[in-house]
């Protein structure tokens, strides 16, 4: 019997997994998982001893890429040889997404343990499975408090949006990566690994998990007509990496600093401040898939 802890963020996704939770444990055990069920803390602070008194064969994360972030960071860190699944139950649950990890099958394959290895990105201090990011629409991310996520979903964060556009100037990054260097007034940065970014499904449809690469995408300083195109043709599928206000590049380091004071958003959580040093770890880490 496969034994595996889930833990479970009862408050993403508006709050709605907790009446899911029974449904996730009874389609596991079903399967003869004998699952142990860890609810979240803002703190999490016994998370690692609780998983190491379980000695599980995995750990399954049910939540948002924020509850997704924190594992993969743990199990890093912690070097724990064991593989990671994800249910996506969370306001934005991009990486799930990507890999299409909402159906019935899934639950067969994490039975059967089907695992691959997957990249991931490194800062210097921090893992990030899906992406990292700076810039004025970035922001918008840590504005939006949980209680309006909880409410309204995904559309939180475009009212936030809308509301601080007369705010949005262009920040002056400098951007080194293996392959070029760049000075670009721009909005904002991403540094991706799947093609999924903020709920925006063909953000950068080159990228994959499994080439060693992570993908750079720069919106450049634009008019705001211009931009809420750009916006509106994300909303709608369209690939965006071959528009005038788009620069994107594929590489295995970046180096970038800005003049301005800025933060980084790490899968949705607050990261370190520019400037910034990352660089993909291929084959990083063992997902059920």
């Amino acid at each position: 019997m496969k034994k595996l802890v889930l833990v479970y963020n009862p408050v993403s996704g508006r709050a709605v997994f907790k009446s899911q939770l029974d449904e996730i444990i009874e389609k596991l055990q079903s399967r003869g998982c004998m699952v142990i069920p860890y609810r979240t803390t803002p703190e999490n602070r016994d998370l690692l001893d609780f998983i190491k008194a379980a000695a599980p064969e995995g750990i399954i994360a049910a939540g948002g890429d924020g509850t997704v972030h924190e594992i993969v960071n743990l199990v890093m860190k912690e070097k724990l040889d064991i593989p990671v699944g994800i249910i996506g139950s969370g306001t934005s649950n991009d990486f799930a997404t990507y890999l299409k990890l909402d159906t019935e099958e899934y639950f067969d394959r994490i039975a059967a343990g089907n695992t691959m290895k997957i990249d991931l990105g490194w800062t210097g201090e921090d893992y990030f499975i899906n992406v990292a990011s700076a810039g004025m629409v970035t922001s918008i991310a840590h504005e939006v408090n949980t209680r309006l996520k909880n409410v309204f979903g995904k559309m939180a964060y475009y009212v936030q949006g809308l509301k601080t556009l007369p705010q949005f100037k262009a920040l002056d990054l400098r951007i080194k990566t293996d392959k070029e260097e760049i000075e670009e007034k721009a909005f904002l940065f991403l540094i991706t690994n799947s093609s999924v970014v903020a709920s925006f499904k063909n953000a950068a449809v080159q990228a994959s998990v499994q080439d060693g690469l992570l993908d750079l995408i720069v919106i450049r300083q634009c008019n705001i007509a211009e931009l809420m195109k750009l916006t509106a043709e994300l909303m709608a599928g369209r690939e965006m990496t071959d528009t005038k206000n788009v620069i994107y590049i594929q590489g295995t380091t970046f180096d970038i600093s800005c003049d301005s004071e800025l933060d980084s958003d790490l899968d949705g959580e607050l990261g370190p401040k520019l400037p910034l040093h990352i660089e993909v770890v291929p084959k990083a880490l063992e997902i059920f898939y």
